[in-house]
């Protein structure tokens, strides 16, 4: 486990704190939203910048398997 301190202005924390949004379980619910959310947005960059053509279906049927065993990782992790 790694310990976490972070300075925030005294409203902010206060309203954060009565919220139960500076618990462990939440703020780890928060990060892992976050760098799923992050992780979607670089995959839609790549997916842009990617070459415009159409996906052999055998590079399609990849990126499915792809996605359906990353979703299980996170299934098995207690993600959502």
């Amino acid at each position: 486990m790694t310990t976490v301190q972070i300075n925030l202005p005294d409203e902010l924390a206060q309203k954060a704190a009565t919220a139960g949004l500076l618990s462990a379980e939440a703020m780890e619910a928060m990060l892992q939203e976050q760098l799923r959310r992050r992780a979607g947005e670089t995959l839609q960059a790549m997916w842009q910048s990617g070459p415009k053509d159409d996906l052999p279906p055998e590079t399609e049927q990849e990126i499915a398997d792809e996605v359906r065993k990353a979703r299980a990782e996170w299934r098995l992790r207690g993600a959502t």
